[in-house]
């Protein structure tokens, strides 16, 4: 059991967990778009947001504790350095203007770990731009919604209209949503200099508003002109599940709520969507 155990938590702690999410909402963009599989771009994808999620997570501890680093850290770095090398090969395959289009997604997964920005912007003496006061949600919802849209589309040649930015805000406030158990869990640890949303408005508040953002969710489908039935009633299962974990959070909830189960509700709306296809 303490084997099964340390796998487990290294699935979580290396970032591969939320990475399949990723690579989950990039497949469902092709997918509904009627666009073939690119194993390329996804796997990129993938491997990228490993990467980037372990750079932003760990690059402190790296930095100021190379030598006292714990065995697993060690494990974990250079696992992230094994799938930054496969990063860089799957980019070899993409398109010129995806991987333009990725260097800006990339130069804010830096900024909102490094401290380079100005310190008149920051209330604390952090210079992240995951410290600035009360945007750290929309910085991950930006990222999530640009990669998992706009990247699969760009890659594949698509022009963009009115049905894929509809889409991209669709993401956009569905990660915002996802974020609300994440926000009441982590609210025993936030500076309250970083203004989140259950310090501002309280714990069920937040909720309440992970509840109208997946409202806007589910509306936002009957605008998108290529949707489906099928699509729909998918996203409407997606959206309940959603809701439910959102009511269920709380500020003293089990390491695995939001971690494991919250972040694995992209893979299950991939899952629904290849078994109902």
């Amino acid at each position: 059991m303490k084997a099964l155990k340390a796998i487990f938590d290294f699935y979580i702690n290396s970032s591969i967990h939320v990475a399949l999410a990723v690579f989950a909402l990039s497949w469902l963009t092709l997918l509904e778009f009627g666009l073939p599989y690119d194993g390329d771009l996804l796997y990129f994808i993938f491997f990228a947001s490993i990467t980037g999620y372990n750079f932003v997570k760990y690059f402190g501890l790296v930095k100021f504790h190379y030598r006292s680093l714990a065995r697993w850290l060690k494990v974990i770095q250079v696992f992230s350095f094994l799938c930054f090398l496969l990063l860089l090969y799957f980019a070899a395959f993409l398109e010129v203007a995806t991987l333009l289009f990725i260097s800006i997604f990339a130069g804010i997964t830096f900024l909102y770990a490094i401290p380079l920005l100005p310190k008149n912007l920051f209330l604390d003496q952090k210079q992240k731009l995951r410290s600035i006061s009360g945007v750290k949600i929309y910085i991950i919802a930006l990222v999530w919604s640009g990669v998992t849209v706009f990247l699969p589309l760009l890659n594949a040649g698509y022009h963009l209209n009115s049905d894929e930015l509809l889409m991209a805000l669709q993401r956009f406030v569905f990660v915002l949503a996802l974020m609300m158990p994440f926000e009441i869990r982590d609210l025993s640890y936030d500076s309250i200099k970083l203004a989140t949303m259950p310090q501002i408005i309280g714990v069920v508040n937040t909720k309440l508003m992970g509840l109208v953002l997946l409202l806007i969710f589910v509306l936002i489908e009957f605008f998108i002109k290529t949707a489906r039935v099928q699509q729909f009633e998918i996203l409407f299962v997606i959206a309940l599940l959603s809701a439910a974990f959102i009511i269920g959070s709380k500020k003293n909830q089990h390491r695995y709520y939001s971690g494991f189960f919250v972040e694995a509700i992209p893979i299950v709306w991939l899952v629904l969507w290849l078994f109902m296809d």
